[in-house]
């Protein structure tokens, strides 16, 4: 790889950075109308939360769906902990996988909660440079468990996709 080549993946990391930066901050202050500027109208989205899986599209049915699950909180925070990503930046591809962490009151009990997950995300680059989620995949890691049982956490299987299939075009989520 070029020194050129180098730099512009550099710029597109710190772009891409950007980006799931942004998407916390709105999930965070459930700012759902400025999905419209980062999730492509037609982004398919799956939500596997383990016992359930949701299938949606584009950033309005997203937001609306977010809104009504974390109704049940009193604080919701949403946290970036780590990012891994395979940039084709000539092609304005790329592909992450992106572990986050939900500290989560219940607004019913007080009790303090958290959620862990993974997001396996398509992000495409259009012709202004901006960079939008075009495909995303997001299943949970592990949560809170219930109070009457004795674990702290419920935990489940990690199943990383591999970053180089998101970046092919026949990826489904």
């Amino acid at each position: 790889m070029t020194i050129q080549d180098r730099i512009a993946e550099a710029v597109e990391y710190v772009a891409l950075q950007r980006l799931q930066s942004r998407y916390a901050d709105v999930v965070t202050r459930r700012a759902w109308d400025e999905l419209a500027g980062m999730v492509r109208p037609d982004c398919p989205i799956v939500v596997d939360v383990r016992h359930r899986k949701f299938e949606l599209t584009g950033p309005s049915e997203y937001g609306e769906f977010i809104a009504r699950q974390i109704e049940r909180f009193s604080l919701f925070e949403f946290v970036l902990l780590n990012t891994v990503m395979s940039i084709d930046a000539p092609a304005g591809v790329a592909a992450a996988r992106v572990y986050m962490q939900e500290i989560r009151q219940n607004v019913s009990d007080g009790r303090r909660t958290d959620a862990y997950g993974v997001y396996h995300d398509r992000l495409e680059r259009d012709d202004d440079g901006r960079w939008w989620f075009a495909k995303r995949h997001y299943r949970s890691l592990a949560r809170t468990a219930e109070p009457r049982v004795a674990t702290d956490y419920d935990v489940f299987d990690v199943d990383a996709i591999d970053l180089e299939d998101i970046l092919g075009h026949n990826w489904s989520p």
